[in-house]
């Protein structure tokens, strides 16, 4: 997948896996990971800049596997800029898809 297309897409995509429960940076890496491949480097400055920004607090947790891991919760400013990032991304996707449509004459995307 190129580059840039993850770049813009994995802010939403983090803030997004975190919505129903709170998550730790490795967890979010393997997920994500499932449905494009990511550098596992690229998550963990991101979620250090979104918890910077307000949109996360974080916890440790013991694991049974190893080190505590840090978890990282949705504050609600957090919230608000998912449901914001969201309905961006909707608006923007239905607008590519309508150009790609009308651009290739197909009815079936």
């Amino acid at each position: 997948m190129n580059v840039q297309f993850k770049k813009g897409v994995l802010e939403l995509c983090v803030l997004v896996m975190t919505a129903k429960k709170d998550r730790y940076g490795y967890e979010l890496v393997h997920s994500i990971s499932e449905k494009f491949q990511i550098a596992e480097g690229t998550v963990y400055p991101l979620l250090r800049r979104l918890t910077q920004e307000g949109l996360f607090t974080t916890y440790l947790q013991e694991s049974q596997e190893g080190p505590p891991r840090k978890y990282y919760k949705l504050t609600k400013h957090g919230w608000m800029m998912m449901t914001e990032l969201v309905v961006e991304w909707r608006h923007f996707t239905q607008g590519v898809d309508e150009i790609i449509r009308e651009a290739l004459g197909d009815d079936e995307s």
